[in-house]
């Protein structure tokens, strides 16, 4: 049994069309004509605790990205490219409409439906200053208005809804953190004094837990405790928690650095900041609504813009490289006996997605040093490799078939890192189509690996690379290359990005996501994945400041999946040195019969 995970269909889509109607029954109550359901909590995290889990409750649809838009007569849900088959077979279509974002965005949907003078409701803590604009051009457009309410409509005919998470705040040691609370937080100050600000309030919890060196466990898989902090420019910070979440630890480690409150009291001290009539800083990514709102009815004036702390948690000093590197030399040995052990089992035609899941969580159990997994595992086995989200439960639970690819993506929380990491697997043999694709993408993959750029350049500059050699067969992916990583923190982190949204140069010491895919929907998916440092690069004759990645991850790609006619020397070179690494740094940490498996896993080819 998986300690971490779970299979249970926590969702129907019958449970949508009766939960809808009572929050129609409240809006007519109100006098509105809508509201919106974010897939967001107060600190507009991915992960949420289930108390915030309320586009789930509403509709069914449990992704972690989408919008309902709930109107008297109609409603939608929107989702990306990723959710386009979960949305469709979570919710009841004949109730709500699963939309595309690439065909129209909430706010266009907004835009089309909101009957002329109609009132669209909104929760402000829900909600960013940005997103409320385009929800008001929205409104505006179509003739109507926005209403702030002082209750979500959700929580109000969510009658069992959880209660609120009260995990315990814990310090993170020195030996992860590498740099003291005390001199993150000076740096923190020099940045505010830039910007000629008074204090900064830190909305997201990932920026509080990495100043102040703290740890928690308020939602699944990421050691978050949630919370807010105001930082002032001089004195003592304040820290906003539950008061059963704090420990004697923490408080010690805090020190006097800062003082915990009580998280009722934090409004009350929002109020005291505005009423100081100092200039503010709120975070434009995770602050809500509402507490910009509330400073400035106390007399502050509120800026509107980027967290400092965000750019500075990014940026990897050399105790989290050193444990980065500790944890995924950890995790590759618990993947190549898992990996040796898929392959002496799936032939056999008995393994379930269950059962793999399960059995590479027991792996790492047995490593002694997991704390959790660092999200679902995506345990997709032929058609369902095709759903780049896709979470197995008890009623998708397929089979691993002969003659079938199997994709698993996993990653792992360890106290001195986080693994993110995808292998794509052939059970039986492949067709010519699956070599062919499989290879495109480990083109695209090598392609990120290898690239050299100038200091400055942004993840959007370099996306396309992971990308052309599926272009060329005129075939693409609708993700993302990459995503940042956190340190024993969560595996999505920004403000770095391979991708065509990455507008933020990347930056020597930040990890990324490296995992360019191909989706045939209803067949097979293929993504591979390791995470990268960038790291300074030197060329000869050069006159700029270079920039390259070094692979963090060392577990062996499938060679029976690769077509070496359609690669270049250059390409075939990496992978065999990727996979002599691989060999080198793995081999002398497994047993006798896994190292034979990974000698022939990971032979030089061409």
């Amino acid at each position: 049994m998986a300690q971490f995970q779970f299979f249970d269909d926590t969702t129907s889509p019958s449970q949508g069309p009766a939960r809808i109607a009572k929050l129609r029954a409240e809006l007519s109550r109100r006098s509105f004509d809508g509201f919106v359901v974010p897939r967001a909590d107060e600190h507009q995290g991915e992960y949420v605790p289930k108390s915030a889990e309320r586009l789930a409750w509403l509709t069914g649809f449990t992704g972690s990205a989408g919008t309902a838009v709930i109107f008297l007569n109609k409603a939608a849900l929107v989702v990306d490219g990723r959710y386009t088959v979960q949305a469709a077979e979570q919710v009841d279509t004949s109730v709500i409409t699963p939309v595309q974002l690439a065909d129209m965005s909430a706010e266009d949907w907004i835009a089309a439906n909101l009957p002329e003078s109609g009132t669209l409701a909104y929760d402000p803590w829900l909600h960013t200053s940005d997103s409320l604009k385009r929800l008001e051009q929205a409104a505006a457009k179509a003739g109507g208005k926005l209403a702030p309410v002082d209750i979500n409509l959700v929580d109000v005919i969510w009658i069992d809804r959880p209660a609120p998470p009260q995990e315990r705040v814990r310090p993170h040691p020195l030996d992860y953190a590498g740099e003291t609370a005390e001199a993150k937080l000076e740096r923190i100050r020099k940045k505010m004094a830039e910007a000629k600000l008074d204090a900064l309030v830190i909305s997201d919890p990932h920026n509080l837990a990495w100043a102040f060196n703290l740890r928690g466990g308020d939602v699944g898989h990421t050691p978050l405790p949630l919370g807010y902090a105001v930082l002032p420019k001089a004195g003592r910070a304040s820290l906003f928690f539950d008061p059963a979440k704090i420990t004697n630890e923490a408080g010690a480690a805090v020190g006097e650095l800062a003082e915990f409150a009580p998280i009722g009291t934090f409004q009350s001290a929002l109020d005291t900041l505005g009423q100081k009539g100092g200039k503010v800083r709120v975070d434009s990514a995770t602050g809500a609504v509402a507490l910009i709102r509330r400073i400035e009815a106390a007399g502050g004036m509120v800026d509107v813009g980027a967290d400092p702390i965000a750019l500075m948690k990014a940026v990897k000093n050399k105790a989290e490289i050193a444990g980065s590197h500790a944890a995924h030399l950890r995790d590759g040995v618990a993947m190549a006996r898992y990996l040796a052990w898929l392959d002496r089992e799936a032939p056999k035609g008995q393994l379930t997605e269950i059962d793999a899941v399960e059995a590479l969580e027991a792996f790492r159990v047995e490593t002694g040093a997991l704390k959790n997994i660092s999200f679902p595992s995506i345990s997709g086995a032929g058609p369902n490799a095709a759903l780049p989200h896709y979470r197995v439960t008890a009623s998708s639970n397929r089979k691993i078939e002969n003659n079938q690819i199997f994709l698993i993506d996993s990653g792992a929380q360890y106290e001195d890192g986080t693994t993110d990491i995808t292998r794509t697997i052939i059970v039986g043999e492949p067709t010519a189509e699956m070599k062919d694709r499989f290879t495109r993408v480990l083109q695209g993959h090598i392609a990120i690996a290898r690239i050299v750029f100038p200091k400055g350049t942004t993840g959007a500059q370099i996306d396309s690379f992971a990308r052309k050699p599926l272009w060329d067969a005129g075939l693409d992916f609708d993700h993302g290359t990459g995503h940042g990583i956190g340190s024993y923190l969560s595996v999505h982190e920004g403000p770095q990005r391979i991708a065509k949204t990455g507008t933020t140069p990347l930056e020597v010491g930040m990890m990324l996501s490296n995992e360019p895919g191909f989706y045939k929907q209803g067949d097979y998916g293929i993504r591979i994945e390791n995470l990268i440092l960038v790291e300074p690069r030197k060329i000869a004759g050069g006159d700029r400041e270079m920039l390259g990645f070094e692979t963090l991850t060392f577990t062996p790609i499938d060679l029976r999946l690769v077509e070496p006619s359609i690669m270049t020397r250059d390409e075939i070179a990496w992978l065999n040195d990727y996979h002599a690494q691989v060999r080198e740094k793995i081999g002398p940490h497994v047993d006798a019969q896994t190292r034979a498996w990974l000698e022939d896993a990971t032979r030089a080819i061409g």
